[in-house]
């Protein structure tokens, strides 16, 4: 079963409602990147008038966490998955609909790869970057993300 856009978003309904009340939504995803925006609403701002910066990390989050799903099942193998850090830049305010995109599909297949052929935990850096409806970059997040197959039950 390939992961879509549409499966993404309904995933959200039922595990991330916080998300998709928030507005987080799946546009694009493919072998080497994915595409979630979230437009700066009412239920999502702080008191400054822009973007919660939580909210902001949510959709990067999820920019990175669907492509890393998709490697993962893709693989056919158990491979649990972790954020164990993150970082993050603001460099302008969030307003009207912010785009994050994360570009790191080759970087995952490589960590998958070396975690089935070692049998040892990965860990790997993924980068989310959000822009504005004029191209502006407002944030970008970087997340720490370990991999590790699951032993088989005996």
């Amino acid at each position: 079963m390939s992961i879509t856009p549409r499966k993404l978003n309904s995933f959200t309904i039922f595990k991330l409602p916080s998300a998709f009340l928030c507005g987080v939504r799946t546009k694009f995803i493919d072998s080497k990147k994915c595409i979630v925006t979230v437009k700066h609403r009412w239920i999502n701002q702080n008191p400054f008038n822009s973007m919660f910066w939580a909210v902001q990390g949510m959709a990067a989050e999820f920019s990175t966490g669907a492509l890393m799903i998709s490697k993962i099942q893709a693989s056919g193998k158990r491979i649990s998955m972790l954020v164990t850090s993150n970082k993050a830049v603001f460099t302008k305010k969030a307003t009207g609909r912010i785009t994050f995109t994360c570009h790191d599909g080759e970087l995952i297949d490589a960590a998958i790869e070396k975690a089935i052929e070692t049998g040892e935990g990965q860990t790997l850096w993924m980068k989310s970057i959000g822009v504005n409806q004029d191209g502006v970059e407002v944030s970008t997040f970087d997340f720490e993300w370990s991999l590790k197959v699951k032993q088989s039950k005996k």
